[in-house]
């Protein structure tokens, strides 16, 4: 079969990237653009902002990534871009973009899903093995996902409240740590001791997850603490914190992964590039002897390639936009 080239086009927050990416899985060519610095003032992404930075951008990253390919646009077989979930000021300038792109030059335009982007994050580190589990957990999604082959996704659990990576920002502002807050939790965790005592959030026999309780016993434990005058222990309690986390993700991976006899586990999501979580699930898959995939740390965070990768097998099953395609900020994952 001749060789498919999938240019992809992602701009759902706050980073503008495009990527070239051959039969879903051999990244050519990947320009990102990142606005961290810029939204780090206001401590968390302020959307008006984010879309004017994607309007002074996106021309200049799909120039570039042509460029660092070595490719035209003649060389590319279809243009994929993120049309939802995401901030919608956003989505829509990568949309038309896209839009413009596929249209002058004569090319299908692909539109794809956000976190099916996420969880094809894994098949430009490995190739992926049906049936499997994916665990997708980033800053607004927290859900188990079963896959009996390409493009076949069935949500058996998800949270019923705040996304995990959505906690970990929160906690991470209660105690003062600058945004993305994430990162550091995960540091200090590593660094500190397990001696604050956190409930583990819906600890039942569902796949559904629950994070704002287990936020709201951070506030009041940091709350009562300074009202006694104690100092809080900010390591150790990132590390109580995440050793909950890490126990609750684990134990209904491990139980859906039972429960629906597969052998393969995959991780997507930005909060996929979390150390601790990854420490925990590979333990665990060695003892059950699961195959475990997780993405190389920069296909975690939101990028242009896992879009392209996605685009792929969402080409070749023909899904196709024409120029009314529209940002959908809520979309579900099997839309």
């Amino acid at each position: 079969m001749k060789d498919v080239y999938i240019l992809g086009i992602e701009s759902s927050c706050d980073e503008t990237s495009v990527s070239i990416v051959k039969n879903g899985f051999e990244e050519i060519a990947t320009v990102t653009n990142t606005q961290i610095d810029i939204h780090k003032e206001y401590g968390g992404v302020v959307p008006e902002i984010a879309s004017r930075e994607h309007v002074k951008n996106v021309t200049i990253i799909i120039e570039e990534c042509l460029k660092e390919a070595n490719m035209t646009i003649d060389d590319i077989t279809a243009i994929a871009v993120t049309y939802g979930p995401g901030l919608v000021g956003s989505l829509l300038v990568g949309i038309e973009a896209a839009k413009t792109l596929a249209y002058v030059n004569n090319k299908p335009l692909v539109p794809v899903n956000h976190m099916t982007g996420h969880i094809y994050a894994n098949n430009l580190t490995s190739r992926m093995s049906f049936p499997l589990m994916a665990l997708v957990i980033s800053g607004g999604h927290t859900e188990l996902v079963y896959m009996k082959n390409h493009y076949q996704f069935k949500r058996i659990g998800a949270t019923l409240d705040d996304a995990v990576g959505e906690c970990y920002d929160k906690v991470a502002r209660i105690i003062n740590v600058n945004y993305p807050g994430g990162p550091t939790i995960d540091k200090w965790a590593h660094e500190g001791n397990d001696t604050y005592p956190l409930p583990l959030p819906l600890n039942d026999n569902t796949y559904n997850f629950s994070f704002s309780g287990l936020k709201s016993a951070v506030i009041n434990l940091v709350h009562n603490e300074e009202q006694r005058g104690n100092e809080i222990r900010k390591k150790d309690l990132a590390c109580s914190f995440q050793n909950v986390v890490v126990e609750v993700l684990a134990k209904k991976t491990m139980k859906a992964i039972k429960d629906y006899k597969v052998n393969n586990l995959i991780v997507a999501g930005g909060v996929a590039a979390n150390k601790g979580i990854r420490e925990r699930l590979e333990s665990d898959c060695r003892k059950n002897k699961i195959n475990l995939t997780v993405p190389e740390f920069r296909f975690c965070t939101d990028n242009a390639a896992m879009i392209a990768a996605s685009g792929y097998y969402a080409y070749l099953r023909g899904d196709r936009a024409d120029l009314t395609l529209n940002a959908n900020s809520s979309l579900d994952l099997d839309k």
